[in-house]
């Protein structure tokens, strides 16, 4: 686990390369359509909500249960919103608020395709960083098999 230069806290990076336009990784990031076709860790249930008003201030909402029937319930508020480029994002589960962390997707055209890089600041503490590690490594999988769609 990295620790970001500019906070205390730990933070976690993630770099993948895709063979299709920043602009199809975009969508899948945005449209709440695509992002339910993905989005969750492992063998996921299914998305239940997946709400986004992609401005710089507007909102996003996004719940998924599991297949074992936990409900995992998170939102944000969008920081940043460069089209096809860069896009970032508050990160508060429902079940502690008051842990707001900052996620960060950047898009950088590469060939035919892109890069995308990823990075999820401010967690409240190690064991937060190890259990998002875990997770957004299993949800990069999914996205990963959505994109070669």
């Amino acid at each position: 686990m990295a620790q970001s230069p500019t906070h205390d806290k730990p933070s976690l990076g993630i770099t993948r390369h895709y063979g299709v336009a920043p602009e199809k990784v975009w969508r899948a990031w945005t449209e709440p359509q695509a992002l339910s076709r993905w989005f969750g860790p492992g063998d996921t249930g299914s998305v239940t909500r997946a709400e986004m008003d992609v401005r710089v201030g507007g909102r996003y909402h996004i719940a998924f249960r599991t297949q074992d029937g936990e409900e995992h319930d998170v939102s944000g508020v969008y920081q940043d919103v460069v089209e096809n480029r860069r896009l970032s994002f508050t990160w508060a589960w429902k079940s502690t608020p008051d842990r707001v962390s900052l996620v960060t997707i950047e898009l950088e055209p590469e060939g035919g395709g892109c890069e995308l890089r990823f990075r999820h600041d401010r967690f409240f503490d190690q064991k937060a960083a190890d259990d998002h590690k875990r997770g957004w490594t299993a949800t990069f999988a999914k996205l990963d098999d959505f994109l070669r769609t």
